[in-house]
């Protein structure tokens, strides 16, 4: 309750907060100990022509449970977070525990952590236990969007398998791709080709792995549009993540269909930074497996 928006809504939880356990407590002793808590009513009230209402205290045992309840719950609200922006007079907070977890966490495993990270990526590689560790972060990390197996999916996410990298597969590449993100973009050609141009140029893409053909309607426009990132021989430039066009692994698909989406549509994927969300222990066994594969 540390980080209330403004002063005054502190304020109002402390005055709702007092103001119900005084009415609880004002409520428990005239319950038990007013002037006519033990009288009869003059005329006994009946519900249903024979159920009769009775008049009688509650067991005091009830009283000092109720009576209880209520000094734990003062000495609870002043000792710990429970009135607007008061601290208690413990200080205690959820995020000063969190905080003091982590350097516990950060004392006990340190000295493994740092052993880890300096490990050459073949040790890490033929340890099984390294690998199943490297495995559980890809799951936590990496599998919503490439897949369990890390295979790929959705026709969007890469298969991490095949030999064909958008950015480079190299350790020095990989490791940079999972710390820096990656941020490919394809621009639409759909206004400067025509639907005519779109079907000529998916067509040569296709010939492509094949060296492609001389007199082809699209090499043209591919030699105008494409060689810049993507090569004259459609062989890719993994400094622009533009990807290799001249085998058969395709992102997004390598049929005609697929390949005209893309030059019509352009293609903006997104590969995010983990350089603050993991640590450079977690990072190295996610390298050591991706390089594995």
């Amino acid at each position: 309750m540390a980080d209330m928006p403004s002063e005054f809504w502190s304020g109002w939880i402390i005055v709702i907060t007092l103001v119900s356990l005084a009415g609880v407590a004002w409520l428990v002793l005239s319950l038990y100990f007013s002037a006519d808590a033990k009288a009869e009513p003059e005329v006994p009230t009946i519900w249903d022509s024979d159920i009769r209402e009775g008049h009688h205290v509650p067991p005091m045992w009830w009283f000092f449970m109720l009576f209880g309840a209520m000094i734990f719950s003062l000495v609870y609200i002043l000792l710990f977070p429970g009135l607007g922006s008061y601290k208690g007079l413990l200080g205690w907070s959820q995020g000063s525990r969190v905080a003091e977890s982590y350097e516990v966490f950060n004392e006990t495993f340190d000295a493994t952590r740092l052993e880890i990270a300096n490990m050459d990526l073949a040790t890490l590689q033929n340890d099984m236990e390294m690998v199943g560790i490297a495995q559980r972060i890809f799951t936590r990390e990496c599998s919503a969007c490439h897949g369990p197996e890390g295979r790929g999916q959705a026709s969007v996410f890469p298969n991490l398998h095949d030999v064909d990298w958008q950015w480079g597969a190299s350790v020095e590449q990989i490791e940079a791709s999972i710390r820096q993100g990656r941020r490919p973009a394809m621009p639409a050609w759909e206004a400067i080709l025509g639907e005519e141009g779109i079907v000529n140029v998916a067509d040569y893409v296709m010939l492509l792995d094949e060296g492609g053909a001389e007199d082809h309607l699209g090499k043209v426009q591919y030699e105008q549009m494409c060689v810049a990132c993507h090569g004259e021989d459609g062989s890719g430039n993994i400094f622009l993540g533009a990807p290799k066009l001249s085998d058969s692994i395709w992102l997004y698909g390598g049929d005609a269909k697929s390949i005209q989406t893309t030059l019509r549509n352009g293609r903006l994927g997104e590969m995010p930074a983990f350089d603050e969300r993991l640590d450079d222990t977690q990072i190295k066994l996610l390298v050591a497996l991706l390089a594995r594969q």
